[in-house]
């Protein structure tokens, strides 16, 4: 097993990951300044959930084919681009209501969760990050690769689970205040869709 001192150097280093700004956290605070919470935290969960399909992808050699394959990673990040873009433009349209109106209406729980999970693992980045990440923790002589890979996994997961979380409460707090005024709401939507438009330009320049 993976020795204590490098599990609570690999934490620390995770937190610190989740608390730069970044296509993930920054999808979180957009969805919950819109949606409240809630909606954020169903993010946060679905984001989550990729995270666990890419440290499979590392676990396995998968994430080498997107290291090795430039038409397969050109092929994922434009996916997700384009989704990002669609948001944005959803964004765009939404129109102003009250605060609990959006709140209340539109997406359901699975719809969130999905969005959170889509969003992640469109991101071919990611495995590559963990690819090059992960073994920096992992130790042969320690036992099994795999099971280290899928442990400092789920430490990534639980650091991502509080970090993300916390953003989504304050974003969802913000969120609720601007909603009380229309001009505020409508600036929120804009900047929500100038968030999503620039995640996804940053996502189709980036470089396996």
């Amino acid at each position: 097993m993976i020795a204590p001192e490098s599990l609570a150097g690999f934490l620390l280093t995770s937190v610190l990951l989740c608390l730069a700004p970044g296509p993930d956290n920054l999808f979180v605070l957009t969805q919950s300044a819109m949606y409240g919470f809630r909606s954020g935290l169903l993010v946060t969960l679905g984001l989550c959930t990729g995270l666990i399909v890419h440290t499979s992808a590392v676990a396995l050699g998968i994430a080498v084919i997107f290291q090795e394959s430039t038409q397969a990673f050109f092929l994922l990040k434009t996916i997700g681009a384009m989704y990002l873009v669609y948001l944005a433009w959803q964004a765009l349209r939404a129109p102003v209501v009250s605060i609990d109106e959006r709140r209340g209406s539109t997406l359901s729980r699975a719809a969130l969760y999905r969005r959170g999970i889509f969003m992640n693992v469109t991101n071919p980045k990611v495995s590559v990050f963990f690819l090059a990440f992960l073994p920096q923790f992992a130790d042969p002589a320690q036992g099994d690769l795999v099971l280290q890979f899928f442990v400092l996994g789920a430490i990534f997961i639980a650091a991502t689970l509080g970090v993300f979380g916390s953003i989504a409460f304050a974003a969802g707090a913000l969120g609720s205040w601007l909603g009380r005024s229309p001009r505020a709401q409508k600036f929120l939507n804009q900047a929500s869709a100038l968030v999503l438009i620039g995640l996804a330009a940053r996502l189709l320049t980036t470089r396996a």
